[in-house]
C-alpha cells in the first residue's frame, strides 16, 4: 500500500496569509504545508481520507488518476472545503463514494446542497453515493477493510481511520482505551501535533509524543503541524527514533 501525504498543514495552511513568521518566510520546500489530507492507493484502488480547500492543487502536483471514495474525518472546513473539485473524477469514473459520518453527511449535504440534490439537479455538479461510518463497523474500500477509530476533537467526536497496519488519526485531542485498543500492531501511525503550546482540541507535540508512547507503531509520522511548531528541519532532529516529521508530497511504501 501506497499512502501519499496530499497536505500537511493546520487549517490555515503555511505559509499563513499575511504573516512573517519566519516559518511562512521560510525557503524550504518541507516548511510549506497545504491543508491536511493522505491519498491511499494498492493493485487498482485508490483513496483518498478528507477532501480540503487545496484539493485540486494537491490532485495536480501528485497526478492522481483516479479516486474510488473519499473517506471524512470530521465535517470542518480544511477537511471537507474542495468537495465541488472532485468534478473532473466524476465525469471520468461516475458517481463517487464518500465515507462519513451521519453528522458529517447531514452538514455536507447543508453546505454542498447542489450537490446532494435530486430534483433539477444542475448538469455540472459533483455526484456522490453518501455511505455512513458507525463506530465500530468496520467497512469495505476496495478489496481492503477500514477499520473507523473514534476519537474526541475537543468535545466533537470524530473519525480516525485503520487500514491493514496502517492508521491515519488528525485533529485527536483524547482518545479511550477501547479505540487505542483498535491500533495495536501497527506498522505505520499517522497523527497530529499542531504545536508544542497546550491546544483545546489539538494535541500538542509531547501529547502526540505520550500516544506514540502507548500505541508503539514501528514507525509514526506527524501531521496537521502548524507554523509555530517550528522549521521542519529542527523539529525533525529533537524528536524520537522512528519518529518523523510528515511534509507534503512525501510518499511511503507499506
Amino acid at each position: 500500500m501506497n499512502v501519499y501525504f496530499l497536505g500537511t498543514g493546520t487549517s490555515q495552511g503555511i505559509p499563513v496569509i499575511g504573516s512573517n513568521h519566519p516559518v511562512c518566510l521560510s525557503t524550504d520546500l518541507k516548511d510549506k504545508r497545504l491543508r491536511v489530507s493522505v491519498w491511499i492507493s494498492w493493485e487498482n484502488y485508490s483513496y483518498i481520507i478528507d477532501c480540503g480547500p487545496d484539493f485540486r492543487q494537491q490532485m495536480l502536483v501528485s497526478k492522481c488518476q483516479k479516486v474510488d471514495g473519499i473517506l471524512f474525518t470530521h465535517e470542518h472546513a480544511d477537511h471537507t472545503a474542495g468537495m465541488d473539485d472532485i468534478r473532473p473524477f466524476n465525469f471520468k469514473q461516475g458517481e463517487i463514494p464518500i465515507f462519513a459520518h451521519n453528522r458529517v453527511i447531514e452538514n455536507l449535504i447543508k453546505r454542498f446542497d447542489y450537490i446532494f440534490e435530486t430534483k433539477n439537479r444542475y448538469p455540472g455538479a459533483p455526484s456522490v453515493k453518501t455511505i455512513e461510518v458507525v463506530n465500530n463497523y468496520p467497512f469495505a474500500i476496495g478489496n481492503k477493510t477500514a477499520i473507523p477509530i473514534n476519537v474526541m476533537h475537543g468535545n466533537l467526536p470524530i473519525f480516525g481511520y485503520r487500514i491493514d497496519d496502517f492508521a491515519y488519526l488528525t485533529d485527536v485531542k483524547t482518545i479511550e482505551k477501547s479505540e487505542r485498543d483498535k491500533l495495536k500492531n501497527l506498522k505505520v501511525l499517522v497523527v497530529n501535533a499542531l504545536r508544542e503550546e497546550h491546544h483545546n482540541t489539538h494535541f500538542n507535540l509531547q501529547e502526540a509524543l505520550d500516544f506514540i508512547d502507548l500505541i508503539q507503531p514501528q514507525k509514526t509520522y506527524i501531521t496537521h503541524i502548524s507554523h509555530v511548531l517550528g522549521f521542519h528541519e529542527e523539529v525533525q532532529q529533537k524528536l524520537p527514533k522512528n519518529v518523523y516529521l510528515a511534509y507534503d508530497n512525501l510518499e511511503i511504501t507499506i
